[in-house]
């Protein structure tokens, strides 16, 4: 019979959420401490004057991923929320009636490559064809993997794509599409991998499919759904939950992770897990137990961080879609403002979210609740200034796209950017969702699942395997947890 282990988890974002089901479903005690009043880590709910918003992840893709999970539990999805396929997916604005919608099915979607360009449709029902086979063989296996060996990568599978690895996405659809437009819709996608397209390996064209072949989906209430699906399993399974808990430091002697210090008291722990920025965990350790140099945390690329608006409209908003991208301006100049010289873009390419189109309850009966983001780099100067500065912009040119006044009827916004990434999840340069999946920071090559220095430290999340995004958070959870058990099991 396994010994029950004391765990400790910190933070309680989704991967923190998946590992601590994982480890309580194995037996052990198994506690969540967490800084803020609520959990969730970034995926927490805002609400407001009757408007409710999902804070941070918007879009749910790669269903099977939460099917997989909660099947891992003898459970499914549908046990605690409801799924909404979106019709359409999502549109793509390039000026004043003149947009692209992207539909619920590839076969429309194929259809409106072929209108836009002859000869489009084929080529696109081709590379989905790719797209999903490159799934199949990243989803389906290779990102359950701990990122321990490079050999994890080497399958006959991976042996016949392997160029694939050596060229980028960018390349790749500037190959097959000459249309500017159909190129950067599929250039899309790989952004939530926190990488310019041509930085983006050509096998990652399985996030196409996640978005072509999957569909776009919605919680019936919100990505927040899901926390609570996360949090009424976990606590189905035993695991306790301790709020408003502030970290201070992790304690080690012999180079044993041996308990915290939270809110000034010494909790005692087998094992430490860290769903937390990795940089900040570490910054919780000292010196000599911190397996990575400012140096190295420096030279990674990571992830845009972002500029949000959480907007209550005290009327509904015409001609939008639940989701809905703003591409009228130069995308590449804005990619060049992110990643090459970074600074505040002249011109931003933004994102709106209208949950309130699907969900009825995510604002009062005749309004509409919005949420608008901006990527920007990391790192970069945040003011209020600058801040009230950048929304003027975006409603701006929201009203002259959607042909319609907004401003006068908006009855609270609040924003949520680079400094606040930092105070609220401690998150380093203030990045929005982690470090991007370069060829250079993939699998092995990220940052470890366990700590190099100190014995029973396990990290987990966004900075870790497999990378950034929600689905792959739930597997971050996954492969942590395995790798936990396994050291017991061989104690």
């Amino acid at each position: 019979m396994r010994e029950i282990k004391k765990i400790t988890i910190i933070g309680s974002g989704f991967s923190s959420l998946a590992a601590s089901c994982y480890l309580a479903q194995s037996g052990h005690d198994v506690t969540v401490y967490e800084k803020n009043a609520t959990i969730g880590g970034r995926a927490r709910q805002l609400k407001m004057e009757g408007f409710t918003f999902d804070m941070g992840p918007s879009w749910y893709w790669m269903p099977d991923v939460f099917d997989r999970f909660f099947a891992d539990f003898g459970k499914k999805t549908s046990d605690y929320y409801e799924l909404i396929k979106l019709s359409p997916a999502y549109r793509v604005y390039y000026g004043i009636d003149d947009f692209i919608t992207i539909a619920d099915n590839l076969t429309d979607i194929i259809f409106a490559f072929e209108k836009i360009e002859k000869g489009s449709g084929t080529v696109l029902n081709d590379f989905m064809a790719e797209a999903k086979s490159n799934y199949d063989i990243a989803i389906k296996d290779l990102v359950y993997r701990p990122g321990v060996s490079p050999l994890e990568l080497i399958t006959v599978e991976t042996a016949k794509k392997v160029g694939q690895f050596f060229s980028n996405i960018s390349k790749d659809v500037r190959k097959k599409f000459k249309n500017q437009r159909l190129i950067q819709i599929l250039e899309f996608p790989v952004l939530f991998l926190g990488a310019k397209p041509s930085d983006t390996p050509s096998f990652y064209s399985f996030m196409n499919y996640a978005d072509f072949g999957l569909g776009t989906w919605h919680p019936k209430t919100g990505m927040f759904d899901v926390v609570r699906a996360m949090e009424s399993l976990a606590l189905e399974l035993g695991v306790k939950f301790e709020m408003n808990s502030s970290i201070e430091k992790i304690i080690v002697n012999n180079k044993t992770a041996k308990g915290l210090l939270v809110n000034g008291e010494t909790i005692a722990s087998d094992l430490i897990l860290s769903g937390a920025d990795y940089h900040h965990t570490e910054t919780l350790l000292d010196q000599e137990h911190r397996a990575y140099s400012e140096k190295y945390w420096d030279s990674r690329v990571f992830a845009p961080s972002s500029l949000l608006f959480y907007v209550g409209f005290n009327k509904k908003i015409e001609n939008i879609s639940h989701h809905a991208l703003f591409f009228d301006v130069d995308f590449y100049q804005h990619a060049k403002d992110i990643y090459d010289e970074p600074q505040w873009p002249k011109e931003p390419l933004f994102y709106a979210n209208f949950p309130s189109v699907t969900d009825k309850t995510a604002a009062p009966e005749g309004m509409e609740s919005g949420f608008f983001l901006v990527p920007l780099a990391p790192g970069i100067n945040d003011t209020e200034a600058l801040r009230e500065e950048y929304f003027e912009k975006i409603i701006d040119r929201f009203e002259t796209l959607t042909q319609q006044s907004v401003k006068n009827n908006i009855i609270f916004k609040k924003s949520f950017c680079k400094n606040d990434f930092v105070s609220e999840y401690n998150s380093y340069k203030g990045n929005a969702y982690g470090m991007a999946n370069t060829l250079l920071q993939t699998a092995f090559l990220r940052p470890k699942l366990k700590s190099k220095k100190v014995k029973n430290l396990y990290f987990t999340g966004q900075l870790t395997v497999p990378g950034p995004g929600v689905p792959p958070a739930l597997i971050s959870g996954k492969l942590v947890s395995e790798l936990i058990n396994k050291q017991f099991s061989e104690q």
